[in-house]
């Protein structure tokens, strides 16, 4: 990255301006969201006609966290299925037990290991495979295991239940890992739209996951049985996707998105000063990047987003490693009373639902409110105090408990709020972190940058899932 002086500019995914003095780059940083929506001098920026590109980057989020919230939400269809294990005569089967105790646990490792390799060569192939490429290739695999995943609802399992098992954690890693190639090509992209857009991306993967825990709870209601009910949830999730698909292909067409989709030599205009004769970047520099042809420089992302990876990685852990393993086997403490609510509702309402509803909330206050700022250290504070809600959960009525006797919330409303403030302070925290991450380095390294902080974001679910199996047996 060759620039006459780093020390008197910085530069944005739209502009770059000078600063005054090194004591004002704390606040340049803090007000960092406010300065990118402006367009340059001397450009005309389209407008975005009906809101239509904030709402297909919207949808494009839902898609990039339905499957995984369609797989995860589905918890009465995958204990019906594998609960086939069981044998008829005595009902026990230790085997089926493990799987059916830690299904959520294995999901979760089979969801998110796979998905750092993809991330590492979605990040080699930045400049080597278009974006559209690499979406649409995705996007079609995704759908393609979904399809899949459909049609063996009415399929009879019961004689290969273990085998079913296996089907489930291969469809898993496949789904993932094109998942996250599709999400971090997507999020990348917003890198050089104003940040608007990017929060509208990582809000639709909160909604994604609360469209997953409405139909379930429709489908649940609508259904006696759990394949009927199957079917139609892993239905809506495949017409959507395709959907997705539609969208994706009407973006390109957007005079908006195509302004800022444009090569990375038209981003080069200067806010603030038309001409920089000396500090302008040099030609070298748009010459390499317009090659497309190298690896985009890794030291220069992590050293820059080090606080912020951080963030995002720690989020993610405490999250990841609550739920779903953990708070998904809370129940109801009137449970033996056998009404619905108790024990066909619990789970859906005070768990899936609520989480996800409160996670969108979280990610759409963003939208309004910025603080703490990206050079801020009450963020990471903040996150590490998420640490607290770990032994809280463990405390509430999760069951099977074999070492950890001890259930020191005796009332349903705990999980529920317990809940609410673990989806909140994910999406609030998280997208901030996610927003600040593309925008405080050069547009040409926005997408790159983009997929490093999905890698953060997969680092994080990756070492949450591994250490809730670890924490559901030592409950």
């Amino acid at each position: 990255m060759a620039i006459a002086s780093e020390d008197d500019f910085q530069h944005s995914s739209n502009s770059t301006y000078r600063i005054a003095s090194s004591s004002l780059r704390a606040d340049q940083e803090a007000l960092l969201e406010k300065l990118l929506d402006r367009p340059p001098p001397g450009l005309q920026r389209p407008e975005d006609r009906y809101y239509g590109t904030y709402i297909i980057f919207f949808s494009l989020g839902i898609g990039s966290l339905l499957p995984w919230n369609f797989f995860v939400t589905a918890k009465e269809y995958w204990m019906f299925k594998l609960g086939n294990s069981s044998s008829p005569a005595t009902g026990e089967d230790p085997g089926g037990s493990d799987i059916l105790n830690y299904f959520e646990s294995y999901l979760a490792v089979a969801s998110t290991v796979p998905s750092m390799l993809c991330l590492v060569a979605n990040f080699l192939l930045v400049n080597r495979v278009a974006v559209h490429v690499r979406v649409l290739t995705s996007l079609t695999i995704i759908l393609a295991i979904f399809m899949v995943i459909t049609a063996l609802v009415k399929v009879d399992t019961s004689s290969w239940t273990r085998g079913f098992f296996a089907v489930t954690i291969v469809c898993m890693v496949f789904l993932s890992s094109a998942s996250i190639v599709f999400s971090s090509s997507i999020y990348g992209m917003t890198g050089s739209f104003p940040m608007r857009n990017s929060q509208a991306l990582i809000s639709g993967g909160a909604m994604g996951g609360t469209v997953s825990a409405v139909a379930s709870l429709v489908d649940l209601a609508a259904s006696s049985d759990v394949r009927d009910s199957a079917l139609a949830f892993f239905l809506t999730a495949t017409v959507f996707l395709v959907l997705c698909l539609g969208l994706y292909l009407l973006l390109s067409r957007l005079e908006y998105s195509r302004y800022y989709m444009r090569p990375v030599l038209a981003a080069h205009v200067f806010s603030g000063e038309e001409e920089l004769p000396q500090d302008s970047p040099s030609p070298p520099l748009v010459a390499s990047r317009s090659s497309d042809s190298h690896t985009p420089p890794l030291r220069p992302i992590l050293k820059k987003t080090a606080s912020l990876g951080f963030c995002v990685t720690y989020v993610f852990f405490i999250s990841s490693l609550i739920y779903p393993a953990v708070c998904t086997n809370i129940e109801s403490l009137h449970k033996g009373s056998g009404s619905l609510w108790t024990t066909k509702f619990f789970v859906p309402l005070t768990t899936f639902l609520l989480y996800n509803f409160a996670d969108l909330c979280g990610r759409q206050l963003t939208a309004w409110i910025q603080v703490p700022g990206p050079n801020s250290m009450v963020l990471p504070g903040l996150v590490l105090l998420r640490t607290c809600l770990i032994p809280l959960f463990v405390l509430c009525n999760y069951q099977p408990r074999i070492h950890l006797k001890t259930v020191l919330f005796q009332s349903d409303v705990y999980p529920a709020l317990l809940n609410s403030l673990l989806g909140l302070s994910n999406g609030y925290l998280s997208t901030l972190a996610l927003l600040y991450g593309p925008k405080i380095v050069p547009r040409e390294l926005a997408e790159a940058t983009g997929v490093v902080m999905s890698f953060y974001m997969c680092l994080g679910l990756t070492l949450g899932s591994a250490c809730s199996t670890l924490l559901v047996h030592l409950i």
